[in-house]
Formats: C-alpha cells, sequence, structure tokens
C-alpha cells in the first residue's frame, strides 16, 4: 500500500527537500504553499527565491513518488480544512503529517534587538505555530480513527536558545511542546507526534544567509544537512519498533538517525548539487 503524506510550505526551503525526500521512498505527497509562479518571496538580500508548489511536486514524482501540488495559504483556516477533504476525498488516508510552514519575515537573521524588527516578524506565530496546530488538529481526526499515522513538527535548537530573537524561538519552543502534549492524548490510539531539531540545512535561503552574514553561517553550511535527510528519518521513526518509546519527545535529527541507522548522503542528494551549481542572480560567483 502506498503511503500518503502531507508536507507544508513545500514551494521551496526545508519542505521542499523534506517532500522531494519522502518521494525517494514511494510516497504519494501532498505539497502545499502559495507560490504559483517564482516572485513573491526573496532571499535575505533581496533576489527572489526559485520554487513553486508545482516544481516541488514534480520533483517528487521524478524522485520516484507522487506529487501533488495545492496551493493553500495555511493562515487561513478554511483553506486548511478543504486541503484535508481534498486528501481524504482522494485517497481515503493519512500516514505522515510534516508541519513545516513557516512565516519567514525578512529580517529574521538581522543582528538587532526585537524591538528594532519590524512588528511583523510575530507572523512567524501564526504560520509557523498556530497554523501547526490547526493541521495537526485535522490530522488527528483522521489518523485516529485509522489508528496509525505519525505527526512531526520541523523544530530547531533555537527552541532552547537564542536564535533569531524571541518570536523564532518560542515559536520552535512551541511546536517542542505540541509534540510533548499531543502525545499525551494520542497515546494508544496508533498516532505518534515528534518534534525533529533539523541541524543547518542546505536550502535557498541559508546559502544566501551565508553571503549575507558569512561570519556566522559560513562554518554552519560547511556541516549542514540536505533536507531529504529529515524525510528518512521522519519514515524510519514511524517504522520504528520504538515509535510509541520516541512518541512526545523532542529529538536531534543527527543523532537518532545514527540510532535508527539512517544517513545523509551528502553531495549526492539534488538539494546539495543544486546549492553548488546555481549561480546567485545577483553575483554569479555566489551560489544558493
Amino acid at each position: 500500500m502506498t503511503k500518503i503524506a502531507l508536507v507544508t510550505g513545500a514551494s521551496r526551503g526545508a519542505g521542499r527537500g523534506i517532500a522531494r525526500g519522502l518521494g525517494e521512498l514511494g510516497y504519494t505527497v501532498y505539497v502545499t504553499g502559495r507560490t504559483i509562479q517564482p516572485g513573491n518571496a526573496t532571499g535575505w538580500d533581496g533576489s527572489v527565491l526559485p520554487g513553486t508548489v508545482a516544481e516541488t511536486a514534480a520533483e517528487v514524482t521524478k524522485a520516484g513518488g507522487k506529487g501533488i501540488a495545492v496551493v493553500c495559504d495555511h493562515a487561513d483556516d478554511a483553506q486548511v480544512a478543504a486541503l484535508f477533504d481534498q486528501i481524504m476525498r482522494e485517497q481515503g488516508r493519512l500516514d505522515i503529517l510534516v508541519n513545516n510552514a513557516t512565516y519567514i519575515h525578512h529580517q529574521l537573521i538581522e543582528k538587532k534587538p526585537f524591538w528594532e524588527k519590524e512588528v511583523e516578524a510575530v507572523g512567524i506565530l501564526d504560520v509557523g505555530l498556530r497554523s501547526a496546530y490547526v493541521a495537526s488538529w485535522h490530522a488527528a481526526k483522521i489518523m485516529t480513527k485509522q489508528g496509525s499515522g505519525i505527526i512531526a513538527f520541523g523544530s530547531s535548537f533555537g527552541g532552547s536558545c537564542y536564535m533569531h530573537g524571541p518570536a523564532y524561538g518560542a515559536q520552535k519552543a512551541g511546536l517542542d511542546k505540541f509534540a510533548h502534549d499531543m502525545e499525551h492524548d494520542l497515546r494508544g490510539t496508533g498516532v505518534v507526534t515528534v518534534s525533529i531539531w533539523m541541524g543547518p540545512l542546505i536550502t535557498e535561503r541559508s546559502a544566501i544567509a551565508r553571503e549575507t552574514n558569512p561570519e556566522q553561517y559560513d562554518a554552519f553550511i560547511k556541516t549542514a544537512e540536505n533536507p531529504e535527510f529529515t524525510a528518512h528519518i521522519i519514515d524510519a521513526i514511524d517504522k520504528s519498533p520504538q515509535r510509541e518509546e520516541l512518541s512526545g519527545n523532542t529529538l536531534i535529527a543527527a543523532e537518532i538517525a545514527q540510532t535508527l541507522g539512517i544517513t545523509d548522503r551528502g553531495a549526492d542528494r539534488p538539494s546539495y548539487r543544486e546549492m553548488l551549481g546555481s549561480p546567485h542572480p545577483k553575483n554569479p560567483a555566489v551560489v544558493y
């Protein structure tokens, strides 16, 4: 039986790579985002970022799965409800939810105190935290009825240390707490939930961040993970005999991968090759 996954916020970045990684494993993957054509998202330097939901879906299919693109604004509860209705109408089940959709403010990585940034930076608590709760609410209704499934949250070390300011930290800490408390309610249903602390990831934005703030990001990028790696970790957790024991925990990606025998293929991954091979739009000598 082909497994069904939903990856939110998958036009680009971590979501794009996670969706592609699930495609490598043969999943049918619903990918959501707002981008129909490039232009509505920019990097830290103002350059237009590539990526659309349709392109990600095509990459999932090319990787060996089946990608299905759904344009969805996760700030709109009605659109989210329609998304889950569509999945159930077309597939009748949902095996994996990856909560990845996150509002990224253009000042996120600026070295300024929070009051010197625009107040709109708090939007990460709407699309990023609240949106993850809403999607999980819908997924739990489906998964508990079928007696199986995994709800995963894409988090980071920012949940326990200062990273990018208080709004970012609160969102990550909130995701970790979601996983912990949702496990309490889901216990005994066959549905598990985990929060994954991903390491620095190779994405379009992180590569630009390396050029914008090299002293802060250059060393990170050298040891960065491919986002496809996260997808394989989530799949392995769901298949693990210890899945119930892992449920509710905040897990460091590299550590749980080692425990489960999962490795990142490094330069063999599509995301890594793209990072090395795509010229930056403002500087041909820079990759992103």
